[in-house]
């Protein structure tokens, strides 16, 4: 898990029901990128 995992787990746990988009901007990602590690988390277990 690096510093972007950590952003937008942060992001998460304020409001797991925002947009991938939203995050994304947050975090200076683009939308795929983001929604790409989100999977990746989830499917880890996080």
């Amino acid at each position: 898990m690096d510093r972007i995992d950590k952003l937008i787990l942060t992001q998460l746990q304020h409001n797991a029901a925002q947009p991938v988009a939203d995050i994304a901007r947050k975090v200076g990602l683009s939308v795929t990128p983001c929604w790409r590690r989100i999977q990746r988390m989830e499917e880890s277990g996080l």
